[in-house]
């Protein structure tokens, strides 16, 4: 009997060897062996269509399926707005021949025909808000964090958590959770908002966990990846890498931690504090080394998703594993939902560091944060243009607290406007309008926000500092960049430059980025040649009335080559007029700090919203240009 019973045992063990390698050879059976509590489909179109049946476009959704020429005419038709209102768009009308000025930039005509939907819901919400009377007016609208800490929450199916106003740089969200189930294979998808009548949302980020390996190795691996419409799945990131060099960096981590994938002996981690348990797992001497993965089945992870100014980083049980490259036009505040399926127990997920405006009621400093309307036309030494996002609420108002309080710029002497395209997510344009009302200092733009078309900001900047000010100079930078404008207007008037200057961290002699999974690649055919022709570093530079009004011109002639990297595009537009006959200055300014921040800076860029404060603080207490250090 004894005999009889330990056959069955190794019959029944013989089986499941023969089904796990059949599970390796044929990855797509997984969908048919998951735990009946869990669903891991690798193929993201199952979970979004999942009888797996054709997707059809539903009748009732056509009325949403409008020609990009209905949608541009009505981002420019009259509205019923006040003359207050109206200041927020006083660059709108001059921008509307983006359409026809869309030739070299990607996703440019998508970015005005999503803007116009955008529009229309917004004027929408602002008409009904008016009917509704003062007594109706709505809440703040985006929160700062959401919490799902109860299990019932997370059922047995795909766990879907709805980001009401995406995400920003500084974001994160924590997934606690058991990995079990017959493989243990989960994945954690951020997926971009949708407008009505769009097709599937684009996936900024498919993080996919096989602790069981996959077709192409036996061994755990993490493979990262994004998809669109348009390109499909993009190259896969894995961790570990197939080869054996990985030196690449996001954020200055790594893309993958060396550790991933090492023979486990002697490596303890996060959890061995206390899962004594898994010391037990080490190998003994003579027995195949086990490796080095963050995730185990039947252990708790903790796993912390979080926005970088380049990408994307994961860290589990406190320590950094992968980091991800953000891709072309998948930024973060896409992101309308996260999505967890798989073999994973979740205990709860927690997103913070969200985007969101200050409660009016609770800012004590209001009135020496709003700025007053400028006349038409006035003259002034120094016009400042900062490039914003819609949710980037917390940079702004670090600027409007920091050094959009110097003394020049509260004069008048230097104005400063951030220019903000529209956002695909209604909430977060509504509490934009709030924001433009309030504070008057932002331009809205009549395009989504995409960064391959911020050339365009560029050009809104140039017609703002020209013909709705006179500005002698017109100066670009960040909303995460400190600029001590003070410093910037006493250097512009000692160089005593007011023609054909472009002042700032200027590169002589650039090549074009070539490689394809970079945000700044750029192919042959959009710029043949092997160099650049000099260009000032985004962050911050300066040019002349007449470069800029040179551009204004331009555009309005259709004559002005559109680059994505706005940057360079302003460097190729001055060596144009400069082969027109212009004289050009370029004066280079290496107190321009473009990586970050070091003493004796005029320009620091990459600093956090506390790091602005904390510049400022230092600023007013010791007069001197000093770096603010966070362990």
């Amino acid at each position: 009997m004894r005999k009889w019973s330990g056959g069955l045992v190794l019959l029944f063990l013989f089986s499941l060897l023969l089904l796990r390698l059949w599970i390796l050879e044929n990855p797509l059976a997984e969908s048919s062996l998951q735990s009946p509590f869990s669903v891991n489909y690798s193929d993201y179109f199952y979970w979004t269509n999942p009888e797996g049946s054709p997707v059809v476009r539903n009748p009732e959704n056509d009325s949403h399926v409008v020609s990009t020429i209905t949608l541009v005419s009505k981002l420019f038709s009259p509205r019923n707005l006040s003359d207050s209102e109206l200041q927020c768009l006083q660059t709108w009308n001059h921008l509307d021949h983006l359409i026809s000025s869309s030739q070299g930039l990607p996703h440019a005509v998508k970015a005005i025909r999503e803007a116009g939907a955008a529009w229309e819901s917004l004027m929408t919400s602002i008409e009904e808000e008016k009917l509704a009377g003062p007594g109706k007016v709505k809440g703040k609208l985006c929160p700062y964090s959401i919490r799902r800490m109860n299990a019932s929450e997370f059922g047995h199916d795909v766990f879907k958590l709805v980001i009401p106003c995406g995400l920003v740089q500084g974001s994160s969200i924590t997934v606690i959770g058991t990995p079990g189930g017959l493989l243990g294979n989960f994945q954690i998808d951020l997926t971009g908002a949708t407008l009505p009548g769009e097709p599937d949302p684009p996936v900024i980020l498919h993080y996919n966990v096989r602790i069981h390996g996959d077709k192409i190795t036996e061994d755990p691996v993490i493979i990262q990846n994004t998809w669109t419409v348009a390109n499909d799945w993009g190259e896969e990131e894995r961790c570990p890498p197939l080869d054996t060099e990985n030196d690449g960096k996001v954020d200055d981590l790594e893309q993958c931690d060396p550790m991933v994938g090492r023979d486990n002996k002697g490596i303890i981690t996060a959890n061995d504090h206390y899962n004594f348990s898994r010391r037990s797992m080490l190998p003994k001497d003579g027995a195949k080394p086990t490796k080095y993965f963050p995730f185990r089945q039947g252990y708790i992870a903790i796993a912390t998703i979080r926005m970088g100014a380049e990408g994307i980083q994961m860290s589990v049980d406190g320590k950094h594993i992968t980091s991800f490259a953000y891709r072309e036009s998948l930024e973060p505040w896409l992101v309308g939902e996260v999505r967890i399926s798989g073999d994973i127990q979740l205990i709860s997920v927690i997103v913070s560091g969200l985007p969101t405006s200050e409660d009016l009621e609770h800012v004590l400093d209001l009135d020496i944060l709003k700025s007053s309307a400028i006349p038409i036309h006035k003259s002034v030494d120094l016009f400042v243009g900062v490039f914003s996002t819609a949710n980037n609420f917390k940079h702004r108002m670090a600027v409007r607290r920091t050094w959009k309080q110097y003394d020049v710029v509260r004069v008048g002497s230097v104005a400063v406007r951030f220019f903000v395209g529209l956002h695909k997510n209604e909430m977060v344009n509504e509490e934009l309008w709030k924001e433009a009302n309030t504070y008057g200092d932002i331009q809205l733009m009549p395009f989504i926000d995409y960064y391959t078309i911020i050339t365009w900001k560029t050009i809104a900047i140039c017609i703002y500092g020209t013909n709705v000010l006179s500005a002698k100079y017109i100066m670009k930078t960040d909303d995460d960049a400190f600029a001590r404008v003070d410093e910037l207007l006493t250097s512009l008037q000692r160089a005593n430059i007011t023609h054909g200057l472009l002042y700032g961290r200027i590169n002589f002699k650039s090549r074009p980025n070539r490689k394809v999974d970079s945000k700044w690649y750029i192919t042959p055919e959009e710029w043949p040649e092997e160099r650049y022709p000099p260009w000032a570093h985004g962050p911050g530079y300066v040019v002349s009335n007449d470069i800029a009004k040179g551009v204004h011109k331009q555009y309005k002639r259709g004559h002005l080559k559109m680059f994505k990297l706005e940057d360079v595009a302003m460097g190729i537009w001055i060596e144009e007029m400069k082969n027109k006959g212009m004289n050009i200055n370029y004066k280079n300014e290496n107190r321009i700090n473009i990586d970050g921040c070091k003493a004796g800076y005029v320009v620091a860029h990459y600093q956090e919203p506390r790091e602005m404060l904390c510049l400022w603080q230092k600023l007013r207490e010791t007069h001197q240009p000093s770096c603010c250090r966070w362990s």
